[in-house]
């Protein structure tokens, strides 16, 4: 990325370190062991299995922060293993202990032994399994076969021990091996790997350690992302950290390898940088971190390395600075404890939510946040939530009736005591860190608006698995990795005063629509909205298809509603145009996607070899809209009547089950309903969803359109000289204030936008000034010219020119090709059938062409007449 690329000086004792470490036949060496007193050690703990939920790692209900060191690689021991023996071992894990480290990664294979003692020292191990990833390991199976071979036999070797946090089955892959193979077959080779470490532990956890210079190593199949940053310099570190997390999406996070040279750098200014790379890790969300290293003493290439000292102790043990700089961060409060704890007011609104409700307050009752309150508004539920709500002593209570979800959330935000505001959903479970996230964003960046993401918790059925990865949930769009364009309403915060300085939430979106509306004023207003990623809850979605499809239908609504308040940041079919990127929606991209760049530097020696995604296009999405799927059904059952090469007519109707089928294959349901029923199932939702959406949002916008004030009743000043050559309509007047092309043009826009017609403004390329759509048919596209007459005398020309849309085009040329085959293969009956209903289309394409031209006349009339401009009369109107 080029931000890192100011940060490459930093940087370049990491990817020296990296280049030293290629693997060489190993020497033993002999090693000189301290026999100074060993630290009393840690009693064993009960050793709870390592699980992951989301971002994070847990021990039975505790989170658990990995607070690591790397130890090793040493000289070859008596025993054959490249660690040191059992009397120095104790000593370092009594160290670790004592600098509050619960976690050692390791480089190979570590012995049952040294797992025994990590055991008794109650540190767990993340077991790295080398094998020969420095050649081309792909070109031979024999190869392969050796590598699968060599790691299983590691695996096996550690027993599923008790100490054993994770299978590491990889450490950064050179760039020119996955260059030379490419990343999808690479990609492929390891995910074969993972496969066979979970047939033999199916509860053990496995990853692989990546590093920027193969960043594009997409590695979505391991239980946690894994990566190796050397970033010196903290703005840096932190951009990275907040691009790590968006590629990890729902996983934990670890940085497996950072540190610093003494040797080079000095001990104090090792200690400095480490200590604010641990410290800002965690703030920034990091499930767990790893220092490189523990020790000076390195063994790598057949030889100890001499000349660098990244550990925290030294080669006889003594501890440098970085020691207690690690200490006070992996001892202290974890997330770290902010500048200031402002009042936040977490604001449920509830309605018919005894489903959930239990489950949320019971989540919000002990967050890890020591000042807050919690405000629930039962927006007039006839089922138990309120009922459940005050078994909590907690809350603050308040009862209405039923007014919708903008008005709960004004009626929060009114009776809030927080400087800060948060909203969460009543079907949502918080992260007991979820407000320190929020808060640590809000602070350090300055803002006046944050979000996070919601993930779907695991469900105990298959109809709600599938229904949790479906397409049309609410989710977050990003426009850089720290900035948000939307977030969604289960999980976002505001500045309380900003928030009802901007009238807080409309009123009109009474079950969805609100969060988005609220983003884009906020955006209007100059506010930019961060995005903090480990912010986060859980979000119940719906439990059946008929409580989805619903809910589809309901977005729907809200669609055509925000269209009507925002019409220039919608397409023409009505669906959000964002500039961002989509996370955590199948219906985003699901086959025709564009191939995301990779910059690899020069000859592959980039340092950060970034891969950079595309903008999405029309054609990702097209396939699956209603309209689409209008005209499909059309055509198939033509062809279906017609048969023989008619049949061909089912190619966009395929095309649309073909995406829905790729995209069910894709979909990362739970595994224990991984079956062909499930697969279905996402399948026919993610056909079904957006078709209802769809068709919900057409409607809503005739009744919005129909619901509108339409053109002033004032008679018309000026009739348009029409020029049906050009297929344009001219119009002329007399004004004096040297602004006249701007006061008209803008005029237009602030009359045709509220009501509900697309513009699009000429940024410098155009041979127009503004082009109006308002439906599928037709575009008017208006042009203005200022003549001088002498003195302050000035002549307004407005040209406004009525072409057919690209759709229109299209449709009348396939009616048109469409007969012509139909009549070349000798069916005369469907070709007089396909003619009629083009020549029909055609007539009603003409119609609307000509209304709108009218309506265009009346529009610029009126905008001109605000204007105080003259009409034109005579010859000199023409």
């Amino acid at each position: 990325m080029n931000e890192e690329n100011a940060a490459v000086d930093n940087a370049e004792d990491g990817a020296r370190k990296r280049a030293s470490r290629a693997r060489k036949p190993v020497e033993p060496t002999p090693q000189v062991i301290d026999l100074s007193p060993t630290p009393v050690r840690v009693p064993a703990s009960s050793f709870e299995p390592i699980r992951v939920e989301g971002k994070f790692f847990f021990t039975g209900q505790t989170k658990f922060f990995l607070k690591g060191v790397t130890y090793g690689p040493f000289p070859v021991g008596a025993d054959g293993t490249q660690f040191p023996p059992a009397d120095r071992v104790r000593q370092d894990f009594g160290l670790m202990v004592e600098a509050g480290v619960n976690t050692l990664r390791v480089f190979t294979v570590p012995p049952v032994w040294l797992l025994d003692i990590a055991a008794e020292f109650g540190l767990r191990v993340l077991a790295g399994i080398p094998w020969s990833q420095h050649i081309t390991f792909l070109d031979s199976e024999a190869t392969k076969s050796e590598i699968r071979r060599m790691v299983m036999a590691g695996v096996r070797s550690l027993g599923r021990h008790r100490a054993l946090l994770a299978y590491m089955i990889g450490n950064e892959i050179p760039p020119d091996m996955i260059r030379w193979h490419g990343p999808d077959k690479v990609r492929a080779f390891l995910i074969d790997l993972v496969k066979e470490v979970k047939a033999y532990d199916p509860t053990g956890l496995v990853s692989y350690a990546n590093f920027p210079s193969t960043e594009y190593l997409t590695v979505d199949f391991t239980d946690f992302l894994c990566f190796n940053v050397y970033l010196h310099n903290e703005s840096a570190f932190r951009r990275y950290i907040a691009r790590l997390h968006n590629l990890a999406v729902d996983r934990p996070l670890v940085l497996t390898e950072f540190g610093m040279d003494s040797m080079r750098e000095g001990k104090e200014h090792q200690a400095e940088t480490i200590g604010w790379q641990v410290r800002t890790a965690f703030e920034l969300g990091c499930a767990g971190t790893c220092v490189f290293a523990w020790t000076d003493e390195w063994f790598t290439g057949g030889h100890l390395i001499e000349d660098w000292e990244f550990g925290v102790v030294d080669k006889d043990r003594q501890k440098k600075p970085a020691f207690d700089a690690i200490a006070a961060n992996y001892l202290g409060q974890l997330p770290p404890a902010l500048p200031a704890y402002p009042r936040v007011s977490v604001v449920v609104c509830a309605y018919n939510a005894d489903r959930t409700m239990d489950q949320c307050l019971a989540s919000l009752e002990h967050m890890n946040y020591p000042n807050y309150e919690v405000i629930v508004v039962n927006d007039g539920s006839t089922d138990r939530t309120l009922e459940i709500s005050q078994r909590y002593e907690y809350c603050k209570i308040i009862s209405q009736p039923n007014k919708g979800l903008s008005v709960a959330r004004n009626v929060g935000a009114e009776l809030a005591t927080g400087e800060i505001v948060a909203y969460t959903d009543s079907d949502c479970v918080a992260d007991k860190d979820w407000l320190t996230y929020l808060v640590a964003k809000m602070q350090h960046k300055g803002l006046s608006a944050v979000g996070g993401p919601n993930f779907p918790p695991p469900e105990d059925d298959l109809v709600p698995a599938a229904v949790a990865v479906s397409p049309g949930g609410p989710t977050h769009v990003l426009v850089s990795d720290e900035v948000a364009e939307h977030i969604a309403g289960c999980n976002m915060a505001f500045k309380r005063d900003v928030l009802l300085e901007l009238g807080g939430f409309d009123p009109t979106y009474r079950a969805a629509g609100d969060d988005v509306d609220i983003c884009w004023r906020f955006q209007n207003a100059g506010y930019t909205i961060g995005f903090a990623p480990a912010a986060v809850v859980w979000h119940f979605r719906r439990n059946t298809v008929e409580a989805y499809l619903s809910q589809q239908k309901g977005y729907g609504k809200a669609e055509a509603l925000v269209y009507s308040k925002h019409p220039l940041r919608f397409n023409l079919f009505g669906q959000a145009k964002w500039l961002g990127r989509i996370y955590g929606d199948l219906s985003a991209s699901l086959l025709l996607s564009r191939r995301p760049v990779i910059y690899s530097g020069v000859f592959g020696r980039g340092l950060f070899q970034t891969m950079y995604e595309p903008p999405s296009s029309l054609a990702a999405f097209l396939p699956l809209t209603f309209e689409w799927n209008i005209v499909a059904i059309a055509l198939a059952f033509v062809g279906l009547v017609a048969g023989g090469w008619w049949l061909l007519l089912w190619v966009p109707l395929l095309t649309t089950w073909t995406m829905c089928i790729s995209g069910a294959l894709k979909a990362p349901i739970d595994r224990r309903f991984r079956s062909l029923k499930a697969r279905a199932l996402i399948a026919l939702l993610i056909y079904l969803g957006p078709i209802l959406r769809g068709w919900t949002r057409v409607k809503w916008r005739v009744k919005e359109s129909n619901a509108v004030d339409h053109l002033p009743a004032e008679p018309i000043q000026q009739q348009a000289r029409l020029d049906w050559r050009n297929r344009a309509l001219f119009l002329s007047y007399w004004g004096q204030n040297y602004e006249e092309k701007e006061v008209l043009l803008a005029g237009l826009m602030e009359f045709l936008v509220p009501r509900k017609y697309f513009l699009q403004m000429d940024e410098g390329w155009s041979d127009w000034d503004l082009k109006i759509a308002r439906g599928l048919w037709s575009r008017a596209f208006v042009m203005v010219c200022t003549e001088n007459h002498g003195g302050e005398k000035r002549a307004v020309r407005v040209r406004c020119s009525m072409r057919l849309s690209r759709l229109s085009s299209f449709v009348l040329r396939l009616y048109a090709g469409a007969t012509a085959v139909a009549l070349v293969v000798g069916a005369p009956v469907p070709a007089a059938i396909i003619a009629v209903v083009g020549l029909a289309n055609f007539a009603y394409i003409a119609d609307q062409t000509w209304r709108f031209g009218t309506i265009m006349n009346r529009v610029i009339d009126e905008v001109a007449r605000k204007a105080q401009l003259l009409p034109m009369t005579g010859r000199k109107a023409g």
